[in-house]
């Protein structure tokens, strides 16, 4: 069943997802070759406390950690641990934050130092498609059409869609209705309603769309151990259109990136 959200509900899901945000844009800097991923995490979860929030993964399903964290041929659920990032390497950091008792959820794919040609156009590509995607959550419109659209633009780059892992509906609880998949048919799946909170978010791979699980229960890898990419974004249904609770912003302002990828989903100017 989908829960809509209050105008007021809507603006508190806001802050939890800015939490998010910033948590991502602290440690930007932070990502380059030596640091360990176990490091990263010690110090989301100081940041995220610091700012009024628990962490939202943190004990989830028995999740051990407060990010997932996925190098290279890891598309999801990847566990911190010691092993230091190097020169090349692609990080997907998922974080998630518990504030006002609602939840904040989104994900970006950092790169560590220069990385490989190909591997940066499945990072833009990916990225593109999440917008791609969000441009179909509005009113009238339907889970499919978002899942079409991401799947049409990153399948025309002749990349591999996970079909396995999909988005959702956020709010009190991580995981609620609609799944939002990144394949799909125009004109099906659950009808989109005013009020309604999704996390957005294409999980790409450069080669095959399939997937393997290490033997920790939750770390999920390609197949083919080709590099996988994974953007996300929280979403809320406003006026009929769709408005982004969430922001890379402060990411692109640690890295010094300017972009106005953002704009046309943007209620507001964040501080």
């Amino acid at each position: 069943m989908i829960i809509p959200k209050s105008r007021e509900e809507i603006e508190l899901m806001r802050e939890s997802a800015l939490v998010v945000s910033k948590t991502l844009g602290m440690l930007a800097p932070e990502i380059k070759p030596g640091v360990t991923t176990l490091q990263l995490d010690k110090m989301a979860e100081e940041f995220i406390r610091d700012h009024g929030a628990e962490p939202g993964f943190l004990g989830l399903y028995d999740f051990p950690n407060s990010l997932c964290m996925s190098p290279n041929a890891q598309v999801v659920h990847g566990i911190p641990n010691k092993t230091p990032l190097k020169e090349g390497d692609i990080i997907s950091i998922d974080c998630g934050a518990i504030k006002n008792g609602f939840y904040g959820d989104h994900a970006y794919t950092f790169e560590v130092g220069e990385v490989a040609p190909e591997v940066k156009k499945l990072l833009e590509v990916t990225k593109e498609s999440l917008y791609v995607g969000i441009r179909e959550f509005k009113a009238g419109n339907r889970v499919g059409d978002v899942g079409y659209a991401i799947q049409k633009y990153t399948e025309d780059h002749g990349y591999g869609v996970v079909r396995e892992l999909v988005g959702h509906g956020l709010g009190k609880t991580m995981h609620e209705d609609p799944e939002m998949p990144n394949y799909g048919r125009r004109g099906k799946g659950k009808k989109f309603v005013e009020g309604m909170v999704v996390a957005i978010e294409p999980m790409i791979n450069l080669g095959t769309k399939r997937i393997k699980q290490l033997p920790d229960g939750w770390t999920i890898l390609t197949a083919d151990n080709k590099p996988s990419a994974h953007f996300e974004h929280d979403v809320a249904l406003v006026d009929g259109k769709p408005e982004l609770l969430s922001t890379f912003k402060y990411i692109y302002e640690s890295l010094n990136i300017k972009t106005k990828e953002e704009d046309e989903f943007r209620a507001k100017v964040y501080d």
